[in-house]
C-alpha cells in the first residue's frame, strides 16, 4: 500500500485529534490548540537554537506523565505561554486533567514563534499596567472552538507569522502511511528562511505535494544559483517554526520521541535554511492509539517518513493558504505575488 492522502487533509484526519484556533486580528497574532479527545501519549524534539516552551519537560521518555490533553501552539513569544493556562481552564471545565486525589490537572505543553514586529497593535507591551497580554483569553476561546474543520493560512498560531520573502501561516496535511496507519501534521510558519526557491513561485516541499495542495507547479528544470543563497529575516529572535505531528498508532513515549525526531526531517524538505541557531523549531508528536497494534522498528520508521512528508507538506500549505496582513510594509502574500 502506498502513501494516500486523507479525507480532509487535515491533522484532523488522525481519529481523535479536534483543532480550534483563535486569533487577535488587531494584534495580530493568535493561537491554535490540537485537542484529544481521550488523553495521548507525546513525547518532543527541540532542534532549533532558541526555543520557548511549556511543560516540555514532562514529554520525555523518562518522565512520569505518560498522557497529555492537549497541545498548544502560539504567537506572541514568551508573552505566548499565557494561551495554555486559558487552554487549561476550558479544559478543566469539560472535565479532563491528570487526577490527583480530587483535584484534575489538565496536561497542555505548548511552543511559541516570535511575531511581535509585524505591524500588529502590540499596545500591551507599551502599557503594561493597564492591559494584559491576550494570549490567556486566546487560549481558552481556541480550547472552546475545537472541532474537524479549521482555518489555514492567516490564521490561529500562524495569523502573525511571516517566512523571509513571504507571509507564512498555519498549514496541515494528512495521509495514510504504508502501515495503514493515518498521520497528519499540523504547523505554524514562521521560518527565518523561504519555503519557496528564492523569488520563484515553487514551493521546495514540491517533490512531497498531493493533488496540487499548494499549486502544482513542480520544481523547475533547474535550482537557480540566488535560490541556495541563504536569505535570513529580521534579527536572531525573529523566527521559529512549531509543528506537531499525530497518529493513530499505539506508540509509547520512546516511540513517539522518535516520530517527533524523525519529522523535523519535513521542515529541512520545505524550508532553507531551518534549525539554525536563532530558530526555535519544535516539533511535538502524539498517538491517540485508534489502532491498537504495537509498532515495530520497521513500522515507526515508515511512520517518521510519512510524517516528515506530511509536515513538508503542511509547511508549504500554510504559506500558499496565507492571506498578507493589512499593515505598512506587510510582507506579501504567495497568492497576491504568484497565483495566476
Amino acid at each position: 500500500m502506498g502513501v494516500m492522502t486523507s479525507p480532509r487533509n487535515l491533522i484532523t484526519d488522525v481519529p481523535g485529534v479536534l483543532v480550534g484556533s483563535a486569533h487577535d486580528e488587531r494584534g495580530a497574532s493568535g493561537v491554535t490548540i490540537a485537542l484529544f479527545e481521550q488523553p495521548a501519549t507525546a513525547s518532543v524534539s527541540i532542534m532549533g537554537g532558541a526555543p520557548g516552551v511549556r511543560e516540555s519537560a514532562l514529554l520525555e521518555p523518562d518522565m512520569t506523565v505518560e498522557t497529555i490533553d492537549a497541545l498548544v501552539l502560539s504567537g506572541g513569544s514568551a508573552y505566548g505561554l499565557d494561551a495554555a493556562g486559558g487552554a487549561m481552564n476550558a479544559l478543566l471545565a469539560a472535565g479532563r486533567g491528570f487526577a490527583i486525589g480530587p483535584v484534575r490537572i489538565p496536561i497542555v505543553p505548548q511552543a511559541i514563534l516570535f511575531d511581535l514586529l509585524n505591524g500588529g497593535d502590540k499596545s500591551w507591551l507599551r502599557e503594561p499596567a493597564s492591559e494584559r497580554p491576550p494570549y490567556w483569553d486566546l487560549g481558552r476561546e481556541a480550547a472552546r472552538s475545537a472541532g474537524k474543520e479549521f482555518q489555514l493560512g492567516t490564521a490561529g498560531a500562524g495569523f502573525g507569522a511571516t517566512t523571509v520573502n513571504l507571509k507564512g501561516g498555519l498549514g496541515s496535511a494528512s495521509a495514510v502511511a504504508p502501515t495503514g496507519h493515518v498521520v497528519g501534521a499540523l504547523v505554524a510558519v514562521n521560518a527565518v528562511g523561504s519555503a519557496t526557491l528564492g523569488d520563484l513561485p515553487n514551493f521546495w516541499a514540491a517533490p512531497y505535494e498531493r493533488g496540487g495542495e499548494f499549486g502544482g507547479l513542480g520544481l523547475p528544470q533547474t535550482i537557480p544559483d540566488a535560490a541556495l543563497t541563504p536569505r535570513f529575516k529580521g534579527g536572531p529572535a525573529e523566527n521559529t517554526n512549531i509543528a506537531i505531528i499525530a497518529t493513530d498508532a499505539a506508540l509509547t513515549k520512546a516511540q513517539a520521541k522518535r516520530l517527533a525526531v524523525g519529522a523535523h526531517d519535513g521542515m529541512a524538505r520545505a524550508l532553507r535554511p531551518v534549525h539554525a541557531a536563532m530558530d526555535g523549531d519544535i516539533i511535538f508528536a502524539a498517538a491517540t492509539a485508534a489502532r491498537k497494534d504495537a509498532v515495530d522498528a520497521v513500522g515507526l520508521t515508515i511512520l517518521a517518513q510519512t510524517a516528515a512528508d506530511c509536515l513538508a507538506r503542511a509547511i508549504a500549505r500554510g504559506v500558499y493558504e496565507a492571506t498578507a496582513l493589512p499593515f505598512e510594509n506587510a510582507l506579501p502574500a504567495w497568492r497576491d505575488r504568484f497565483a495566476r
